[in-house]
Formats: structure tokens, sequence, C-alpha cells
């Protein structure tokens, strides 16, 4: 078998063909372009293309796939792919190691999804990010104000069009302002980068939202008491296909909502979950976790349970929660069913 590696750079990327038979590696360097990736997997013709994850990953997948090759995208963050104690690490050794694995069946591998998929990863990330960034800004105004001795309405009372007003008549544009009041300029500044950044994160949940018109999925999703569209989008979107989570605990680990387990002769325990995977993902479902606490009675019992009445258990319970979300939404996607409330038992 003829095994391309491929070490994928910024601007370039050095593939090792690998013949796993003859154990002969040989090397080529090229610029980290379209083109020039197919034209090394046309030349070599390999029977299989090995790559890692990274930001140019997905499209170098598909450029291997056109040729209706066997493709294996590495998961660089796991234990045994890391680099310890070694007194050379070059690119032509990492895609050597990367042919290696693959050849002796010991590679850990990621789910590569569909362009769409990522192209909606992508948007659904983005959006994220600019909820981000109005957060800091407005954390920002509030420290302005909190510096100068002023205040403002708690929680959402402070953004609403009669706050804004009342924050918009305390600032003063960058060639209005006195020099003993330059924090009003600042003011100034944040308030007008909260209004762009709101016009922004409305856009693009405007499209988010059209998608989600024509998704099935995302419309099955919220049937459950608690989960909203954005919530909906990321499950759907992260999970991807359902089919290729055997059990639930393969999915429970896949989010990083498993803890950590350390075992060593008569000694087992367990620690903090692992937080491996993708972090929106958690953090949308310890979100959708508080809300079902209030509205699904199904998932109340769950937290009262895990909770015992401990004030100490909360975010265990919490956790234990958004586990549960995340597994009933994988099995309402894999069956194509929506939400069913639990059958109270009668006497």
């Amino acid at each position: 078998m003829k095994i391309l590696a491929l070490d994928l750079g910024k601007f370039k990327t050095v593939g090792c063909v690998y013949d796993t038979d003859s154990q002969a590696a040989d090397y080529a360097t090229i610029k980290m372009v379209p083109f020039a990736m197919h034209n090394l997997i046309a030349t070599h013709a390999p029977d299989r293309v090995v790559l890692e994850t990274g930001p140019s990953s997905g499209w170098v997948h598909d450029v291997a796939l056109e040729g209706s090759r066997a493709v294996q995208v590495a998961n660089p963050t796991t234990e045994g792919w890391r680099w310890r104690n070694v007194k050379a690490k070059t690119d032509r050794l990492d895609a050597l190691k990367l042919a290696r694995l693959s050849a002796a069946g010991e590679l850990p591998q990621v789910h590569m999804p569909p362009s769409v998929v990522r192209q909606r990863r992508g948007l659904i990330g983005y959006r994220h990010a600019l909820v981000a960034r109005r957060t800091r800004i407005k954390n920002r105004i509030r420290s302005l104000l909190q510096c100068q001795g002023l205040s403002m309405p708690h929680g959402a009372r402070g953004w609403t069009s009669a706050s804004l007003g009342t924050l918009m008549k305390l600032s003063c544009p960058a060639d209005e302002v006195q020099p003993e009041t330059l924090w009003r300029c600042e003011l100034h500044e944040e308030l007008d980068g909260l209004g762009a950044i709101e016009l922004r994160i409305r856009r693009i949940e405007k499209c988010l939202d059209a998608l989600n018109r024509h998704d099935a999925q995302v419309a099955r999703l919220q049937t459950i008491p608690g989960i909203g569209p954005r919530t909906a989008e990321v499950l759907v979107a992260v999970i991807d296909d359902p089919h290729r989570f055997h059990h639930a605990n393969e999915l429970g680990s896949y989010a990083g909502l498993v803890p950590r387990q350390f075992e060593s002769g008569q000694m087992s325990r367990q620690g903090r979950i692992t937080k491996r995977g993708n972090g929106l993902l958690r953090h949308m479902l310890v979100e959708a976790a508080w809300q079902s606490v209030r509205y699904n009675p199904e998932m109340r019992a769950v937290y009262e349970r895990i909770r015992g009445g401990s004030k100490t258990r909360r975010k265990i319970a919490i956790v234990a929660v958004a586990r549960r979300l995340l597994v009933t939404a994988w099995a309402m996607l894999r069956d194509e069913s929506s939400w069913r409330a639990p059958r109270v038992a009668t006497t």
C-alpha cells in the first residue's frame, strides 16, 4: 500500500510517500494552494491520504476525496501523538510519523464533516465570537462608569433604549471632548462599537434563522423544553451524522462531558470532566441546562437527584443535566423522533 502523509503548514506542505511493504519514504514540498495539492496527489496516486486537523484540513480533505481514495484525518491532541523527549522535530518527521501510525492502524482519527456542515459551523462560531465581543464592550462601558463614580441599571435593564440614550448623553465625540473628561470620548467610541456589533449579530442571526427554517433536525430539537434555536443549531452542526456514535458514552466523551479517570493498582477515582471536544457545544448545553431545569420536569428531576439538596453540588448536577440533554438530542436525531415527555406512573 502507498500512503501519502501530509504535514500541513501555513505557506507550505511536506508530503511523505510511504510504501508499507518496503517501508521506504520519499518526500516532496509544495505550496499550500489547491492546484499544487491536487497535482501532488495526482502524481503519486496513493491508496490512502493522511493529514492532521487544522485550519486548512477541510479543503485538503475535499481535494483528496476527488480521486475516491481513502482519507484519514488525524487528531494531534491525543496523548499518543504528542512529541516528548525528542532530539529533533521537523516537518518530514511529522509526516513520516503520520504515515507509520496509519500503516500500523494506530492513528487517532477525527470525523471530517462535509463542506456544507463546515461552513455552517463557521458561521455559528462567528456569531458567538461577535456575542463575546459585545460582552467585552458592555463590560468596558460599565468599568468606565465605575471609574467615574457613576452607575447604571443591572442586567438587561442597562441596555434598553432608554439606558443607551442616557449613556449617549454622557458621551462626547473625540473632536469635542475636554482634557478633563477624556473618558467621555472612550464611552462614545464604545457605544458606536456596541451599535455596530448589535447590527452584525442581527444580520448573522437572520441568516442562521433562514437556514433553520428549512432544517427539520433543528425544528425537531426545539421540541425539547429549554432548547432554543441557537442551541439546536449548534447540536445539529456538531453532531452532524448521529449514526457515527454507537452509544451514549461515545457521545459524552466526544463532547468532553465525562469525568477524568485515574486508576492505578487498587486505586480508582474520577475527577472533573475532560473538557475535550467542541467548547462551544459544552457552553451552549450548560446554558440550555439551566433553562431546562426551569421548564423541563424530567431534567429538573435529574438535577435534584444529582444535587441531593446540597448547594455545593449544583455545578455537578447542571453538568449531568447538560449531558442528559446531549444524549436526548442525539437519540432524537438518530431516530428522527420528536420530544416525548416521560410517562407519569399512575396508581
